[in-house]
């Protein structure tokens, strides 16, 4: 058996999963981000505990966490949670934890589940496209997750799109996540003279009831997303794209969103299949689990 966490910004929810990679346990709690990182580590630790108490077993962990480690440093990197940045994660939950312990990026975590039992199962190499209150990926390879050098493979999220475009956190102006997170088609919205209570999911739903201001930023929004997708194509023409994250449940990203990509990759024709995720929200858990393979236990 394994033991997945999956640490976001809001939630912190943990699975057991056994070797059929079915889950025997799940349990979320809250993410006490506003009580800073030693509450973090802590309420992560008292998570896997209490997972490892309900199995009767000692059982191997893995997490997947917002921003990564740092192959310099050994510090964490680039998260969006940011009390975590600057922080030896992986050393300090060693130190807390019994389990051995691996650590990834959690649209890692998304793209290895979603390429090992998921929508992208029997495809050579998959790209796992996480969209929702920021845009990250994963890059799998033959069932074997591709973090790079220097731990960012994946991150198209932080390529610049748009070089007058809104500021970023990471530092740059106009990068993909500030233009096609649900939070960047929001400020896109409100820019134009949107209502400023309305989020991504209201502009959705009022573009498809025919309100002409929603549907101009849509049709921003899928250019912006066959742009930013021709470019990850051209560089690594995987043999799949796999959506995740809230965004991913718009429907017009797998047939609007498709012929944009098409109008801007180097290539005659997109063949590359666009689909959704099929474990959902559990995607990332499952594969914090899955970073432990069962012959490794």
């Amino acid at each position: 058996m394994r033991i997945g966490i999956d640490l976001g910004g809001t939630k912190i929810e943990g699975i057991v999963m056994d070797s059929d990679g079915i889950e025997l346990l799940q349990k979320r709690v809250d993410t006490p981000q506003s009580e800073g990182y030693r509450a973090i580590l802590n309420t992560v630790a008292r998570l896997v505990e209490s997972l490892e108490a309900a199995a009767g077993t000692r059982c191997p962990a893995g997490i997947g966490t917002p921003g990564a480690i740092s192959a310099v440093t050994g510090r964490m990197k680039n998260s969006n949670t940011m009390c975590l940045n600057g922080q030896p994660l992986f050393e300090d939950l060693q130190g807390l934890l019994n389990p051995p312990l691996r650590i990834a990026n959690n649209a890692n975590c998304f793209a290895l589940s979603e390429a090992l039992d998921g929508a992208g199962k029997g495809y050579g190499m998959v790209f796992g496209v996480i969209m929702g209150t920021g845009v990250g990926g994963g890059i799998v390879f033959n069932g074997q997750l591709h973090p790079g050098r220097q731990h960012i493979g994946g991150e198209w999220g932080h390529n610049i799109l748009e070089s007058n475009g809104p500021d970023c956190y990471c530092g740059q102006k106009g990068c993909v996540e500030t233009l096609i997170s649900g939070p960047g088609l929001a400020a896109d919205y409100h820019r134009h003279g949107g209502n400023r209570a309305f989020q991504a999911n209201d502009i959705v739903a009022l573009a498809a009831q025919g309100d002409v201001l929603a549907e101009a930023a849509m049709q921003r929004f899928l250019d912006r997303f066959g742009r930013a997708l021709a470019t990850v194509i051209n560089i690594l023409d995987p043999d799949a794209i796999v959506l995740g994250g809230g965004l991913s449940n718009i429907g017009r990203l797998y047939n609007e969103g498709r012929d944009n990509i098409a109008r801007y990759v180097f290539n005659d024709q997109l063949t590359t299949p666009i689909l959704k995720n099929i474990h959902g929200d559990s995607s990332g858990v499952r594969g914090a689990a899955q970073l432990w393979r069962c012959d490794e236990i």
